[in-house]
């Protein structure tokens, strides 16, 4: 007898500061992007979001896929300066994420005031750069495009 995967399913709690999203099922290439459009639906309608939720008991299996949507949500999260939690993360998932380096990734908590520091920051990461550049020139290095190799 075969044994079917459930199949996916999303189920998406809201609540005044947090969304929450269940997710059911394989998170891999024919499902990853599901699972994004849901995500990316979300912060983009909600500017006074502080958290999303993944709540990842109901997940089976990740492929590489479905571990590459989750760091771009993680990166599309942080982009609006919105928290990212992974709950109820099942061991296949915890063990995907730690042997690929990137368990780090989603439970570092930032520095205190680190937050705050990077929500009122108006500098922009091109201005931060070219900051770099000019500490470098004035202080005798190479200023060029590769002055950072």
């Amino acid at each position: 007898m075969t044994i079917l995967p459930p199949a996916f399913h999303l189920t998406t709690v809201e609540t005044r500061h947090a969304v929450r999203i269940e997710i059911t099922g394989d998170l891999d290439y024919d499902t990853a992007d599901l699972l994004l459009e849901e995500a990316t639906a979300r912060l983009s309608a909600r500017p006074d979001l502080e958290d999303l939720h993944l709540h990842c008991a109901g997940i089976g299996m990740v492929d590489s896929m479905g571990l590459s949507i989750l760091l771009m949500i993680g990166r599309r999260a942080n982009a609006a300066r919105v928290r990212l939690h992974l709950d109820d993360r099942p061991a296949q998932l915890e063990r995907l994420l730690s042997i690929t380096g990137t368990l780090e990734y989603f439970t570092a908590r930032p520095a205190t005031g680190a937050a705050a520091t990077h929500r009122d920051s108006a500098e922009s990461p091109t201005t931060a750069t070219a900051t770099a550049t000019e500490r470098r020139a004035r202080a005798g290095g190479p200023a060029g495009p590769d002055a950072a190799t």
